[in-house]
């Protein structure tokens, strides 16, 4: 006989209220343990990556470490070796050289093409976005090896100018790809209104488009900053002996003929990642890359 709540029996609900609680325990059980299984796969990670990092920074101070829980001394001679012998004086100077200029060039023509793609709308638009972002998709060793090959034939390859247009290549994407919904997120009713206090286009993007780009600007400078550093296959095709940076000259130095001290390799190592840190660590005083949203929305209240 079919009955409604008000005459159903106790032991229904009981066995309804029952049910339910058995279903959220065994959902709550489920969520701590993948939040344990999330947990413990980050915490093995980044344990490896510590000790592997570890083992580097103490074999570059280390006299000598062989079948030794520690090493027998510690010494800085390593690094004064690595400096010497690898000329990382102007290794350094050429790095700076390179990053400073791709992060420029990339910023001055990114910056306006991206503004391009956010505001107007044209035919193949789409298609124009996909070449652009082509770099990003596809290896680099797929087109550095063309592209080292029409560099060497126009005498560009072994210069600073040629490894700055080759690191070029997949850093204008990334700042296309950062600032084009940057820009979209821009009110265009700011420019109209710009306009109809009587402010030209100089003055338009003087005192409001640039304030407003400024963080997008940053962040992607940071990411260039970033690639542009650890950029090896392009680089290495494009260098010559007095334009390598500091990667290609690590790369040198672990493959090079004749023997060297594993010590001084991993003390250039540890200066490569300590160069990297710093110049990170400095990018972010200035802009945090997560929090590119909400500055523009507070910028535009």
């Amino acid at each position: 006989m079919a009955f409604d709540n008000q005459t159903a029996p106790v032991w229904a609900f009981g066995s309804k209220n029952n049910a339910g609680k058995v279903m959220k325990q065994h959902t709550n059980l489920r969520d701590k343990l993948w939040k344990v299984f999330v947990w413990t796969t980050m915490g093995f990670f980044l344990l490896n990556m510590l000790l592997l990092i570890a083992t580097v920074a103490v074999n570059s101070i280390a006299t000598r470490w062989f079948g030794t829980l520690l090493p027998q001394g510690l010494t800085l001679h390593w690094y004064a070796q690595a400096w010497s012998d690898s000329q990382l004086s102007s290794v350094l100077l050429v790095t700076m050289e390179v990053v400073g200029a791709v992060v420029l060039l990339s910023i001055a023509l990114g910056v306006p093409a991206a503004y391009a793609l956010a505001r107007v709308q044209f035919p193949g638009k789409r298609f124009a976005m996909l070449v652009f972002l082509l770099p990003l998709m596809v290896p680099p060793v797929t087109y550095g090896i063309p592209m080292a090959t029409v560099m060497y034939k126009f005498h560009f390859a072994g210069t600073l100018t040629g490894v700055i247009l080759a690191n070029l290549v997949p850093a204008l994407p990334f700042v296309i790809l950062v600032m084009t919904p940057f820009i979209e997120q821009i009110d265009p009713n700011l420019e109209s209104a710009a306009r109809i206090f009587g402010a030209n286009t100089a003055r338009y993007f003087r005192y409001v488009l640039l304030p407003l780009l400024v963080p997008g600007m940053l962040a992607a400078g940071l990411l260039v900053l970033v690639r542009t550093i650890g950029m090896f296959e392009l680089t290495f095709f494009t260098a010559g002996p007095t334009t390598q940076t500091l990667v290609v000259a690590l790369y040198y130095a672990v493959f090079s003929t004749g023997v060297r001290a594993p010590q001084s390799i991993d003390a250039m190592a540890m200066i490569y990642m300590a160069i990297t840190l710093v110049w990170v660590l400095i990018a972010l005083q200035f802009v945090s890359p997560t929090q590119l949203v909400s500055r523009v929305k507070e910028q535009r209240q």
